[in-house]
């Protein structure tokens, strides 16, 4: 994004729920809904130096929880293959 004199409601015309966010609306409840809202309270809350710092430790906060909720789709998904697969041969063995 190049810099600009451009506010921020106008550059976010152009996505989805950007708006909807900036004007207070939560989109999600719990956790999720308050880091979204506190992320996006805090932009040009401040001076550069103080949003790049913010901005990269929110980064890796995200990261963070990306690695956890990868780890657990891993983990519940073999579960659900496992458990799916045992019904089918449970049906199977009924079946014959």
């Amino acid at each position: 994004m190049k810099y600009s004199r451009k506010t921020l409601d106008k550059i976010a015309e152009n996505f989805k729920y950007v708006p909807e966010i900036l004007q207070g609306k939560k989109l999600l409840d719990g956790s999720d809904g308050e880091f979204i809202s506190d992320y996006v309270s805090n932009i040009g809350k401040s001076d550069a130096l103080s949003q790049i710092d913010y901005l990269n430790e929110r980064k890796v906060t995200l990261s963070k929880l990306k690695d956890e909720s990868a780890e657990e789709y891993k983990k519940y998904s073999s579960l659900y293959v496992k458990i799916f697969f045992l019904l089918g041969v449970l049906m199977a063995v009924l079946l014959a």
